[in-house]
């Protein structure tokens, strides 16, 4: 709201292939998971179908997967902080904290629903790689997704369980539209961090590697139907609050709770930014927010486009199936940072990746949180890819020396 392609390879190493890897920065890895197979792949082609498959070599140094993901780095060996045992056949857990101490310099960031916009997908048509994301989203989804991307209508790209599935596409897309221009490899390579604004959370670890861009569409396009059927379920809203900070937003809300029964109460669903707080909740509540708001000092309210109260108990019939989903899906440690919605941290731990993206449709969005992290970590370099500019909006608003570059699909 307001808010890469490899391919398996049949090739299988000795059931007695141990490997003891000493790493503090797991970007010094690529794409390793509790478990290792050593394959070799083809650099010449690119999918997200097998985001275990990795490059076999003597020396252990893994070349740089085609969709974003970097090669091992030597250098990064002395920094050593977490001992892993990697073996064939068996799992070893993952340290969680693995990428708590890290140090952004560049950063990929991904939008959320309300980003979408009629005609978005038209640019990414010009790149081959970006235009079989299309194409393979169509085969995924059983309808044409770039059709509704490009002509609409809006109401129809609007709703839930397209425009979900519709932002993760155009916004991995838009990664391939960057790595076709001069430079845009390099700049791809540099990116030490990456996160996304609630759906964008999604196709943040899509581009870590965390899980195939298969698998993430599919995951999305059960939790767009998911959401919907939870907000089906309730009248419920969103309204974002604009002028005051997070204190009197809870304030507001608090007074608004006074006057409605239990299940129309409101909660801040969303901190977006500074002035910029969205609020969910049952349509009563809402309502009564909307009426006190002004006495509170608030410049506005604006009612958000969604189908519910997103972020909130609301959505609590959707955990069980995201939970069932993300359970039968291949996740693995990304290869980079990327940071929660819902606590701001990086996770490294698949299991706890998995039950953190099922909280987070009933979870408060710590976007505020999340940007003001990397800014004081010394983030210097940002990109938003995919439609629409409201991160780069937020980023600047809370910093206005931010450097921040759109790149659309």
């Amino acid at each position: 709201m307001l808010f890469s392609t490899i391919f398996r390879n049949p090739f299988t190493p000795p059931s007695s292939c141990i490997l003891s890897i000493h790493s503090r920065h797991f970007d010094s890895l690529s794409r390793m998971s509790s478990s290792l197979v050593l394959t070799p792949i083809s650099l010449n082609k690119a999918a997200f179908d097998a985001p275990d498959a990795l490059r076999s070599s003597n020396s252990v140094n893994f070349a740089g997967f085609k969709h974003g993901i970097r090669g091992f780095n030597p250098r990064s060996l002395d920094k050593s902080r977490v001992f892993m045992s990697l073996s064939v056949g068996s799992q070893t857990a993952v340290d969680d904290a693995l990428f708590l101490d890290y140090k952004p310099t560049s950063a990929f960031f991904f939008p959320g629903q309300g980003a979408q916009a009629v005609g978005m997908g038209v640019e990414g048509q010009q790149v081959p790689a970006a235009a079989e994301l299309y194409k393979k989203a169509n085969d995924i989804l059983g309808f044409d997704l770039l059709d509704v991307c490009v002509n609409g209508p809006k109401e129809k790209l609007d709703s839930t369980v397209l425009s979900q599935p519709a932002i993760y596409v155009t916004s991995l897309a838009a990664v391939e539209v960057l790595r076709a221009r001069d430079g845009g490899q390099q700049i791809i390579d540099s990116v030490d961090v990456t996160c996304g604004l609630s759906l964008g959370e999604y196709t943040a670890l899509a581009f870590a590697g965390a899980f195939s861009f298969d698998d993430g569409l599919k995951l999305v396009k059960l939790r767009g139907q998911a959401m919907q059927e939870a907000a089906d379920a309730a009248k419920s809203a969103m309204v974002s609050v604009i002028g005051l900070d997070s204190e009197k937003v809870q304030l507001l809300c608090d007074a608004a709770n006074e006057e409605v029964e239990e299940a129309d109460k409101v909660q801040i669903a969303n901190f977006l930014c500074p002035g910029n707080y969205a609020v969910s909740g049952g349509v009563k509540g809402v309502e009564s927010l909307e009426a006190k708001a002004k006495s509170f000092k608030a410049r506005m309210t604006v009612r958000l486009a969604v189908a519910g109260a997103f972020h909130t108990s609301f959505m609590n019939p959707a955990v069980s199936r995201l939970e069932a989903a993300l359970a039968a899906t291949d996740i693995l440690t990304p290869r980079i940072p990327v940071i929660s919605n819902v606590d701001a941290q990086p996770h490294a731990d698949p299991d706890t990746i998995k039950k953190i993206l099922a909280r987070q449709v009933t979870s408060p969005v710590q976007w505020e949180t999340t940007v003001k992290t990397l800014l004081t970590k010394g983030l210097k370099r940002s990109y938003e890819l995919g439609p629409g500019k409201v991160i780069a909006g937020i980023i600047k608003r809370m910093d206005r020396s931010a450097e921040i570059e759109n790149i659309g699909a």
